[in-house]
C-alpha cells in the first residue's frame, strides 16, 4: 500500500462521508438540487447512507483491500448514477459535482 493510495482513499472516504451527511441532515442547499433533479423524499435517508457506508468501507479497506475495492466500486456506482440523475433532470452545469466527487474514488480504485 501506498502512501498516495492512503490519501486518496482518506479523501475519498472524507468526500463520500461530508456529501452523505448533507443528506441525511438535509441542508437547504442540497434539498433544493434533489428537489430539483425530482429525486423522491422516500429515498434521501437510503441515499445518505449508501454513501456513508462507502466511506466506512473505503476506510476498512485499508486494512481489508477486497472491502476497499468493493466500496470505491460502490461509490464510483453511485456517483455515475447520481451524474445521470443530474443529466435526466436536464441540470447540465451541475453534472460536475458528481464527477467531483466520483473522482478520488476513482484515484483510490486505481491505485489499489
Amino acid at each position: 500500500m501506498t502512501t498516495a493510495h492512503t490519501l486518496t482513499t482518506l479523501l475519498a472516504a472524507a468526500m463520500a462521508a461530508y456529501s452523505g451527511t448533507v443528506v441525511l441532515t438535509r441542508a437547504d442547499w442540497i434539498v433544493k438540487a434533489l428537489t430539483d433533479y425530482a429525486v423522491p423524499r422516500a429515498w434521501w435517508p437510503y441515499l445518505g447512507a449508501a454513501k456513508l457506508t462507502g466511506a466506512a468501507g473505503l476506510l476498512i479497506g485499508l486494512a481489508v483491500p477486497p472491502i476497499g475495492i468493493a466500496a470505491a466500486i460502490g461509490l464510483v456506482l453511485y456517483f455515475t448514477g447520481a451524474a445521470l440523475t443530474v443529466v435526466r433532470a436536464r441540470w447540465y452545469t451541475h453534472i460536475p459535482f458528481p464527477l467531483l466527487y466520483a473522482a478520488p474514488a476513482i484515484a483510490a480504485l486505481t491505485l489499489t
